[in-house]
């Protein structure tokens, strides 16, 4: 566990993606198993102690710390597993040698809600502020230290000098501590078979068209509809659907799981259809729909009734076990167009190649299309294979543009990890009337993104100088600032005062020198919706 909490560590501290990757690559190459693959899955997010939580560790302070103190101390530092293994009292008598990292994952794995506790304080009593912060992450499963599961992995690849989209595709095959992922890439064992289940490949992804020049000759172009881009595989009789992380979802989304009874790996989006269907580019609702069923887990029968799912799709890696990656895009296609008349109509359908015969033409259909299901605009490279990532030159996204709306900074909150001493979680609204006749301010959104490192001191200043009203780790602040938001689509929504829902809204400017009261009207916002269904 000293090793690990020394990782953990060096990491907070390390600004630098390459000394990160050299930090990691180090850690596995020189920690043993079962130790690295354990604490490789904490990085990555593979670990999960159901009866350890937030509240755990909460309820282990409240014994031990002052209430007021540990109030302040955690609203101070951001973090609650960094504030817990400062202020935890030094243990009497004897102590016990630290754990281990496997020792750690296997006491709480049998850990139940009433042990837990005990179990916890016990180890949190054998370790220094260093390891009982590690032990708390790793317990919690609230990383948060600038380690994405991507990076890992690259670690990972640059440890043992093997190819990083060879461990994206036998990853989804192995649980925790991932032997036979190490066997293999230490060359002590044949790679791991990935043909016999229905596993997770790697997405292809594309980048923003910006400043590239492109030509219809090299380039199909698609709608890029917005939903949520999954995977669906067919092996041995199981079926799978995958989002974007590799994270199962068929259980959120039965109805595609069991239409799908042919031998394949298809990539294509999640989307909605049915009373709140719109638009003439192809009758998917709006995202603000689909959302109704994200995060489910067992939707009802109403629920899948309301808002029956379907997937359109893009293309096809796998089909009747024959591996089509290699294959030029407009063979997988041909392949895509030849297999989508054997499914299920009702659930499956293709995404249409638009008809332009130039960008310019392109570029005029694009800024027709009204239809709030359509994100943007896919330019695929017609001779491109589909790769693991993204690869400069193969694929393009050309999303729409932005709307923009001003609001009035209403709350702030800190944020985790490296934000935790900063606020920025920016709650804003806009005035429901005339600021000058009484109007008040309703939130309509929340961004925590969109800035730049220097917006985000100035932001975090403006805040602690202009606080009139603090809720816990919650500071509300004076409405004076304005600030420019920009989303890519706003609903209607019941669930909020405002009667409206923004759909990744972020900070594109901050305006200082723009009096609150002329920040725009809550009817400009409700003007942009276009479903109002």
């Amino acid at each position: 566990m000293e090793r690990f909490a020394a990782l953990l560590d060096a990491l907070v501290y390390t600004r630098s993606r390459t000394a990160k990757l050299g930090l990691i690559a180090r850690y596995l190459q020189e920690t043993p198993d079962p130790d690295r693959g354990w604490a490789l899955a904490a990085l990555t997010g593979g670990l999960d102690f159901p009866a350890v939580k937030a509240g755990t560790v909460r309820a282990l302070m409240a014994e031990r710390v002052d209430e007021v103190l540990w109030t302040l101390s955690r609203d101070y530092v951001g973090d609650t597993a960094e504030t817990a293994s400062l202020l935890w009292p030094e243990p009497q008598g004897v102590i016990l040698p630290p754990p281990g990292v496997t020792e750690v994952v296997e006491t709480l794995h049998h850990a139940t809600r009433l042990t837990a506790q005990g179990i916890l304080a016990g180890m949190l009593d054998r370790l220094d502020a260093n390891g009982r912060y590690a032990l708390l992450k790793l317990a919690t499963g609230a990383m948060r230290i600038g380690i994405s599961a991507r990076l890992a992995k690259v670690a990972f690849a640059q440890a043992f000098g093997v190819s990083v989209d060879e461990v994206e595709e036998y990853w989804h095959g192995q649980a925790p501590p991932y032997r036979p992922l190490f066997d293999w890439a230490s060359g002590a064992a044949p790679p791991p078979r990935t043909d016999l289940l229905p596993l997770f490949r790697p997405f292809m992804l594309a980048h923003p068209l910006e400043d590239v020049e492109v030509s219809l000759s090299d380039y199909a172009a698609e709608w890029k509809w917005d939903g949520i881009r999954v995977q669906l595989v067919h092996v041995n009789g199981q079926s799978r659907v995958f989002s974007r992380s590799g994270d199962d979802i068929s259980a959120s989304f039965p109805e595609i799981a069991a239409a799908l009874d042919v031998p394949a790996v298809l990539d294509g989006e999640l989307l909605v259809r049915g009373s709140h269907q719109g638009g003439e580019q192809g009758g998917a609702a709006s995202f603000n729909a689909l959302q109704q069923r994200l995060g489910r887990k067992a939707p009802g029968r109403k629920m899948l009734a309301d808002y029956p799912a379907f997937v359109r799709l893009y293309d096809v890696l796998i089909e009747a076990g024959e591996d089509v990656r290699e294959w030029a895009w407009e063979q997988r296609r041909a392949r895509l167009e030849a297999l989508v008349p054997r499914l299920d109509g009702e659930r499956f359908d293709l995404s249409q190649v638009i008809p332009a015969r130039d960008m310019a033409e392109l570029a005029e259909i694009r800024g027709r299309a009204r239809d709030e299901a359509i994100e943007g605009v896919m330019l695929k490279r017609r001779d491109a294979p589909y790769v693991a990532g993204r690869r400069t030159g193969l694929w393009y996204k050309w999303k729409r543009d932005p709307l923009l709306v001003d609001c009035v900074l209403m709350y702030a909150q800190r944020g985790s990890g490296k934000r935790s001493s900063f606020y920025s979680d920016f709650t804003f609204g806009c005035w429901n009337g005339d600021p000058d006749a009484g109007a008040e301010l309703l939130p309509v959104g929340k961004a925590y993104f969109g800035f730049t490192d220097a917006e985000l001191k100035w932001l975090d200043s403006h805040v602690r100088q202009h606080t009139v009203g603090r809720f816990g780790p919650v500071r509300e602040t004076d409405k004076s600032l304005v600030l420019e938001v920009a989303f890519d689509s706003v609903h209607a929504s019941k669930r909020h005062k405002s009667g409206v829902a923004m759909r990744f809204p972020r900070i594109a400017r901050i305006r200082a020198d723009k009096p609150a009261h002329e920040a725009d009207r809550l009817a400009t916002l409700k003007g942009m919706i276009t479903d109002p269904a």
